[in-house]
This record gives C-alpha cells, sequence and structure tokens, in this order.
C-alpha cells in the first residue's frame, strides 16, 4: 500500500518584521533542511484559526521572532497500514528538521492505477 503523509511543522525565524517575511524564510529555511536527501518533500504554508474559527496567518510575529506553521507532505511506499506510513514520514522528515515540532495531520492512500489490476485476457472494447 502506498500512502500521502501531511505533516506539520512549527518553524522558528528569527530577526524578521512582517509574517510574509517569516513565511518565506521558514520555506528558504525548510527546503535547505529537507534537501538533497528529501528533496521530494513537499513544503507549503499551513492554516491556523482562532477559537472561535477565524482565519488566522501561518505566522505569529512577536519581538522580530516568529513561529511559521508548515504542512509538509511525503508519498511513503510499500507500507502495511497507514499508521506505519505516518511513522516513515515523521522519522524521515524529523530526523532533517532537527528540534522542530512535527505533527501528523493525515494519512491517504493513495489508489493503484486500475490499468494494472486488470486481467489480460480481458478487454473492456471485447464482445461476447
Amino acid at each position: 500500500m502506498d500512502c500521502r503523509v501531511a505533516v506539520e511543522a512549527a518553524v522558528p525565524v528569527y530577526d524578521v518584521g512582517t509574517a510574509d517575511e517569516a513565511v518565506r524564510i521558514a520555506i528558504s529555511k525548510t527546503g535547505e533542511m529537507l534537501n538533497p536527501d528529501l528533496s521530494y518533500v513537499e513544503i507549503d504554508t499551513g492554516s491556523r484559526t482562532s477559537p472561535a474559527g477565524e482565519e488566522l496567518p501561518p505566522a505569529f510575529v512577536a519581538a522580530d521572532e516568529a513561529l511559521v506553521a508548515l504542512e509538509l507532505h511525503m508519498d511513503v511506499f510499500n507500507v502495511e497500514r497507514a499508521e506505519h506510513a505516518s511513522r516513515v514520514a515523521r522519522k524521515e522528515i524529523g530526523q532533517r528538521l532537527r528540534n522542530i515540532p512535527l505533527k501528523v495531520l493525515d494519512v491517504e492512500v493513495i489508489e493503484a492505477d486500475d490499468e494494472d489490476e486488470t486481467e489480460p485476457d480481458s478487454h473492456p472494447d471485447d464482445e461476447p
């Protein structure tokens, strides 16, 4: 079974003035830590909401320091269960992102192509 795992990371950034600047630096910093070993991990901005349900920016800036929420997406192949896929992704990403908190958000099973599963003797165009 193959899975796509989404992991949330809380990336600290220093000496920033705005949330947009913090997000750009956090993405760059995370990309440097993951490359070249995990260059296939996709990096996106995370989403945050207030207790009232209001959408918040992905970065919280205070005293020229920021904490940025990022989502990392990784495909994990040949696992037995979704739990196994989440452990593999968290371990692989966590080894490169030292001292950065990680949380598995979602594990999605990647469906195999239907063409690979069809029998060679049966064709959809064949009539009985």
